[in-house]
């Protein structure tokens, strides 16, 4: 299909009235203030490479990339208009006009094979470990990276030694009488970066009655490949991801990433394999995909064991853009937050805010994705929390790192973890 007949192209760049409402909440125009970095003037690079004005070169595509893919725009554009799947339609067109081995290996070949995405990931831990990583920095060699990631490589301080694949069977029983059957979505950056998070989701989905099954197969759900222009790849790997689940007969899918969840919900899935002879099979599957702070609220309605000796501790929470925009999720994780004993849940201003990760942006735009996240910082300290809770890994990531960069003694946690924790202590 060209890209002219694109169903974004074709029907949403009309819609476009030219308002600007999208400027006045989009966090890069925030730091920018130029307008090809707006919304608005993405819309008119797509509208400008669908009528051949411009040409699908990487100076284009640089431009196209300055963008958070946060939905912001999307949820405020008053005309409804999908702003970040034009964009991410666009950038795969002109991506295949100006490809790049690196990424090719990266997004095509590694981060679709689980065994090499592991490995990768081990020889990272390896290198802190012994103190490469150090030496490596010490001495310059990181330097010589490309991009961003001189700078970038040190988002990632501290990488677990163990997987959570490696600690959790691929059935796990519910405790008690058994009310559903779920399938476990476990996505990447939760499987290797943040292991505690997936053991915390096994333990209260079995203490609440589930059968948590974690299907062997999964791979990335595509969102990193559809924001760095390959989604062929990306809707290869929803094609896979489907056909894996479908195999089974959950009741639900559950996931604790918000970037897994937006990409593998209806919406997303209907862009990447609508007309497709996958269609009707990724309907189904979405149809059973919810997060997990709402499946525990609106489906389990757990409710904590009391606890009168746990100490009262301040909790901030951020509110993922693939959660709060993409899927419209701002009131579970909060009620969840608050139905933890001892948790005192303290909003900071503009919770809705990116932090600037965006799985990828971070590594891509360091200094950017800097700029929004001090911001997002500043509001995180004026609340007197001790800790940041979220339910994004890559936001989890990306918030480690500006405690860092702070030198604030401050935690970031995922709700679940300290919904497990509580159990434990009674």
């Amino acid at each position: 299909m060209q890209f002219k007949d694109l169903p974004p192209v074709k029907e949403q760049l009309m819609k476009c009235v030219r308002c600007g409402k999208c400027r006045s909440v989009c966090p890069v125009f925030a730091e920018i203030r130029n307008e090809t970095a707006a919304p608005r003037g993405h819309v008119f690079m797509v509208e400008m490479l669908r009528d051949g004005k411009v040409e699908a070169s990487q100076q284009v595509y640089d431009r196209l990339s300055n963008c958070l893919m946060c939905e912001t725009c999307s949820v405020n554009c008053p005309s409804g208009i999908d702003i970040h799947e034009l964009n991410a339609a666009a950038r795969s067109y002109v991506y295949k006009n100006n490809t790049s081995l690196a990424k090719d290996m990266i997004f095509d070949t590694m981060w679709t094979n689980p065994g090499l995405l592991k490995t990768a990931i081990k020889m990272m831990w390896g290198a802190q470990k012994t103190g490469m990583q150090s030496l490596a920095r010490s001495l310059g060699i990181t330097k010589l990276l490309p991009g961003d990631m001189p700078k970038a490589e040190q988002i990632l301080t501290s990488i677990p030694s163990r997987s959570a694949k490696s600690q959790l069977a691929e059935i796990n029983r519910a405790r008690g009488e058994k009310k559903y059957t779920v399938g476990y979505f476990l996505g990447c950056a939760t499987n290797l970066l943040n292991p505690k998070v997936a053991v915390a989701t096994v333990d209260v989905l079995t203490r609440n009655g589930c059968e948590v099954i974690i299907p062997e197969g999964i791979k990335c759900c595509g969102l990193p490949q559809l924001a760095n222009g390959k989604m062929d790849t990306a809707q290869q790997l929803a094609a896979h991801n489907v056909k894996v689940f479908n195999a089974y007969n959950f009741d639900y899918i559950v996931t604790d990433c918000a970037s897994c969840s937006s990409a593998l919900a209806s919406k997303n899935m209907h862009f990447l394999l609508g007309g497709s002879e996958f269609e009707n099979e990724a309907k189904n599957f979405s149809a059973k995909v919810i997060d997990l702070t709402s499946f525990l609220i609106d489906i389990l309605d757990v409710k904590p064991p009391a606890n009168e000796k746990t100490n009262k501790i301040k909790i901030t929470y951020h509110d993922p853009c693939h959660l709060a925009n993409a899927q419209g999720i701002k009131a579970a994780p909060r009620e969840l937050l608050q139905r933890i004993p001892g948790v005192e849940l303290v909003e900071m201003k503009d919770a809705n805010r990116c932090c600037g990760g965006s799985g990828t942006y971070s590594l891509t735009h360091y200094d950017l994705s800097m700029q929004i996240l001090d911001q997002k910082m500043h509001n995180a300290k004026q609340t007197g929390a001790s800790k940041i809770a979220t339910c994004c890994p890559s936001c989890m990531m990306q918030l480690r790192h500006g405690i860092n960069r702070e030198h604030w003694n401050a935690e970031v946690v995922h709700p679940v973890e300290l919904l497990s924790d509580s159990y434990k202590k009674v």
